[in-house]
């Protein structure tokens, strides 16, 4: 089961990268392999924001469908993502946004199971580079968007 975490400097404010990462809908702009994204309910509450999403990975003509859970916790400024749907047997996925100075500490981290082994082994040999990849879409995007320096 691929798992492994990244940390960022990105010099952005928290409450900016937060509304990014919460704006699925957008990734395929900028995430490598994310062809579609879809919000399905969003439920705006108090003290958290839950989300229950589709992303569409892949390219043109191989690509899969999975559905998640998002749940964001207002006052601890996190980020949780579990699947409920499709390919992965598991997911986890865990953002932490710490504001330091106007800048943020991105902690991301990922732990996931594709269900068919074929395409979890590919997966696997591939993951860390598409894992970087991944995390630096994240960070340009957030600088091309809010960095105003």
């Amino acid at each position: 089961m691929p798992n492994a975490s990244i940390k960022k400097i990105i010099p952005c404010k928290k409450i900016d990268i937060i509304h990014m990462i919460l704006d699925i809908e957008k990734y395929p702009e900028f995430v490598p392999w994310c062809l579609k994204g879809t919000i399905h309910k969003k439920k705006d509450m108090s003290d958290i924001i839950e989300i229950e999403a589709d992303l569409t990975v892949g390219k043109k003509f191989l690509n899969q469908t999975y559905k998640s859970h998002v749940t964001y916790y207002k006052d601890k400024d996190k980020i949780l993502v579990s699947n409920i749907g499709g390919p992965l047997k598991h997911l986890k996925n865990e953002w932490q946004i710490k504001e330091i100075n106007s800048q943020s500490e991105v902690s991301f981290l990922i732990d996931f199971e594709i269900k068919n082994v074929f395409y979890n082994m590919i997966m696997k040999k591939s993951f860390d580079k598409g894992l970087k990849e991944i995390a630096d879409a994240f960070e340009k995007r957030a600088i091309q968007l809010f960095n105003r320096s």
